[in-house]
């Protein structure tokens, strides 16, 4: 990229040092997940072009924070010019955010100036797990060691700390769900035998050696070992997986809290998490100098019950597992919330170790006043003309009207509105300038959400009529029309999500090997990177 660029710049060496001082860093790789996979800095965050509206409000709250954009050369519009930072950048600069630049030589720079480069997504997170298990000497058992305790019948117990829906797409024979967030909380309930072999798994790698590693930094004196390498682990050996299983963690009795109440204040006390009122989170959250995050850390239906009013939900097994998506701007103010003193304690106690400035929100029960779902905030959308799906079926049938879907490739693949191309934002004008013989377009996704932000979008490329088709392709499906499935030649080199390599079981042995390899690395790449901050338990 030249030098000579409309917007600032901001190099590596300013950012490299922001990052080591403790310093508000927002590093944003524009591209679509699976180009982002390929190659950012250790702390970048994913925020594609193609869902700003929908994304950055939360993820980036404070209008005052200092963004650093940059998308490895990609164009929006390659006619006219237009990198995907610039339009990204005139978006925020709509939405109020005051402080942007451009990465000085894009990613090329940051690797030219001898900054590491990571694949693979959430890796803060998953190079985090590898420093755990390093330092602290993580036990752990081969799939191997485990089926034989099985196969002789031997007292253990299998927890898996993944969310439940990717338990039940496939799990090890006889484990049962107890998401990483609810683990310590819930284990005396679970495993009540003090003298259990307990299994910690999850696909991978890193849930399986955080959940091994939270018991024991909480003080529980059962034997505990994380099944290295997880779901593909035990893949590799040759061993059967099991599928759509129910087996979940029973209701919490008060023995059990009790017990992890106790392991939890000490662990957060060893850890340097501090508690924090709910007058005191307010004032944060007017701080126009600092970036805030409250997250509940509970159930979705504790959530929906009752919470605190401006809280995000995030179970926090994956808070830990997923921090740079929730928590993108690096340094912020991280504020955790729970009902019973102990889920909030054990993800700040993680988040603590990963350098961040983190605490427990103190409260009274009748604070949890807000009920139901959490609600993303969305940029505003421009008013737009709409046609129902009846009236689409007709134009359809015409033949000069076409249709952009903007949902994700894996909905585009599994139903669709007949003759619909796909695409994600970025590449729209890509899309539409291919077919200049349609005289209208109409744009969809799932909900019709996404689409609204891109119809005024697609009008000013093409000139002609544009509309957004009512309540999306829901809308349509549920007017009873008629769909398509299956492949389609604009699903080829979907970009739009990576397809992460402990994911399903369709996935080449090779390519889980590799991902295990590229695990075992990145202790070292830390090392090299240097901008980390993890500072683990004495």
């Amino acid at each position: 990229m030249s030098e000579s660029h409309p917007l600032p710049l901001r190099h590596f060496s300013q950012l490299h040092q922001a990052l080591r001082d403790g310093q508000e860093v927002a590093l944003v790789d524009l591209r679509e997940e699976g180009a982002f996979a390929t190659g950012h800095p250790l702390f970048a965050a994913n925020l594609a072009l193609s869902k700003l509206e929908l994304e950055v409000p939360d993820r980036i709250p404070n209008r005052q924070t200092a963004i650093t954009l940059y998308d490895n050369g990609e164009f929006y519009d390659e006619r006219r010019g237009e990198r995907k930072t610039t339009r990204a950048a005139a978006f925020l600069k709509s939405l109020g955010y005051r402080d942007i630049a451009v990465l000085a030589g894009d990613l090329a720079g940051w690797k030219e100036a001898g900054g590491e480069i990571f694949t693979d997504v959430n890796v803060p997170s998953k190079a985090f797990g590898e420093w755990v298990e390093h330092h602290y000497k993580t036990p752990s058992l081969t799939a191997n060691e485990v089926q034989a305790l099985q196969e002789k019948g031997a007292n253990v117990a299998v927890l898996d700390v993944r969310r439940f829906d990717e338990f039940q797409a496939m799990s090890i024979p006889g484990g049962v769900s107890v998401p990483g967030g609810e683990l310590a909380l819930r284990l005396r309930d679970v495993v009540p035998d003090k003298k259990t072999q307990i299994i910690i798994n999850c696909a991978g790698r890193t849930r399986s050696i955080i959940g091994t590693q939270s018991l024991i930094n909480a003080g529980f004196t059962q034997p505990v070992a994380a099944l290295r390498n997880g779901t593909i682990g035990w893949t590799l050996a040759g061993q059967t997986l099991a599928h759509q299983e129910h087996a979940h963690y029973p209701a919490l009795s008060e023995d059990s809290r009790r017990i992890a109440l106790k392991g939890a204040q000490a662990l957060a006390i060893r850890a340097g998490v501090r508690s924090v009122t709910l007058s005191q989170i307010h004032e944060w959250q007017q701080d126009p100098q600092r970036t805030l995050y409250l997250f509940d850390v509970r159930t979705a239906e504790e959530y929906r019950a009752g919470h605190l009013t401006g809280a995000r939900h995030v179970p926090g097994g994956q808070l830990v597992q997923e921090t740079d998506h929730y928590a993108t701007v690096r340094g912020a103010r991280v504020v955790l919330a729970d009902s019973d003193g102990v889920r909030a304690r054990m993800a700040a106690s993680w988040l603590a170790q990963m350098n961040w400035e983190v605490y427990v929100a103190e409260f009274k029960e009748e604070d949890f006043a807000e009920q139901g779902d959490w609600k993303a905030q969305v940029a505003p959308a421009p008013a737009v003309e709409s046609v129902t799906p009846e009236q689409l079926r007709h134009w359809l049938a015409e033949g000069s009207t076409g249709v952009v879907d903007l949902t994700t490739s894996a909905n585009f693949r599994n139903r669709r509105i007949p003759g619909a191309v796909w695409t994600t934002r970025g590449n729209i004008p890509q899309v539409i300038a291919a077919q200049p013989e349609k005289t209208r377009w109409v744009v969809t996704c799932t909900s019709g959400l996404l689409a609204r932000y891109a119809v005024t979008e697609v009008a000013a490329l093409t000139g002609k009529e544009t509309y957004l088709l009512e309540k999306g392709t829901v809308g349509w499906i549920n007017a009873g029309e008629s769909l398509e499935r299956g492949e389609s030649v604009y699903l080829e080199n979907a970009q739009d999500r990576y397809q992460r390599p402990y994911e399903g079981t369709a996935v080449s042995a090779q390519a889980m090997q590799d991902y295990l390899d590229w695990e075992y690395g990145l202790v070292a790449q830390l090392e090299k990177d240097g901008s980390h901050g993890f500072q683990l338990l004495k």
